[in-house]
């Protein structure tokens, strides 16, 4: 690979942007795709479906062959909220080898020993969100609920292309949220994007439980097109 090729994918992947590196297998010949330049490839339609599978794999156009090496940022989780949710998530997202951020302006419960394998920011997460820069391989879990610290995080993530949105609550809870939501500018369809009552309806009771079905739902959403038909 040409060093400048090289640095343009370090590139790409420290601004956690996507990209294709295109390999003629005959020739050799590479080439960098920056996700913005899909649509403009001769590999579109090819580039695309790679992207949504995040795969690596080789293609063919006409008589010749094509290695996609596609570079995806990793999956990051961001739960709003220190609460025992959130201990038996983050070790679970990290599992499925998801990077996970904790974020609580309460420093009782933000803390290193209660979440010991991933960053915590004991701050309010209309400080900390816009410095992260959630993108759209972002998931955004608010499990506080506390309106003061959820409601600027659902904010944030409602403004921004992150791929799943959840809020912890009953439907009452919900319905207050939303009405405190349009109150501060936010239409219908964007309130549709968030998952409430958050996770998959299995039933569950206990953090643990709820903490496995918040999960199933944002890798459900992060791969619908790969589900089966209902």
């Amino acid at each position: 690979m040409r060093l400048s090729l090289l640095a343009d994918l370090n590139t790409e992947r420290a601004a956690r942007r996507a990209a294709v590196l295109v390999t003629d297998v005959a020739s050799g010949e590479q080439r960098l795709v920056r996700e913005a330049q899909v649509s403009g490839d001769p590999l579109a339609q090819e580039l695309r479906e790679r992207l949504r599978e995040g795969k690596s794999g080789l293609v063919e156009q006409g008589n010749r062959q094509f290695f996609l090496g596609v570079q995806a940022p990793p999956v990051r989780v961001v739960v709003i909220g220190a609460v025992h949710i959130s201990q038996a998530l983050a070790p679970m997202a990290r599992g499925v080898d998801f990077d996970v951020t904790i974020i609580d302006p309460r420093t009782a419960f933000a803390t290193p020993e209660r979440f010991p394998d991933v960053p915590v920011r004991a701050e309010w997460p209309d400080a900390v969100l816009p410095e992260m820069g959630i993108d759209r391989y972002t998931a955004v879990v608010a499990l506080t609920h506390d309106p003061k610290i959820d409601d600027p995080a659902l904010a944030a993530a409602l403004r921004s292309e992150c791929f799943y949105i959840g809020a912890l609550g009953s439907r009452k809870t919900h319905e207050r949220r939303v009405q405190r939501l349009t109150a501060s500018g936010f239409t219908e369809t964007d309130l549709a994007r968030i998952h409430a009552p958050i996770g998959l309806d299995i039933g569950a009771v206990s953090p643990a439980e709820i903490a496995v079905s918040v999960l199933a739902e944002i890798v459900a959403t992060l791969r619908k097109e790969r589900r089966r038909p209902a």
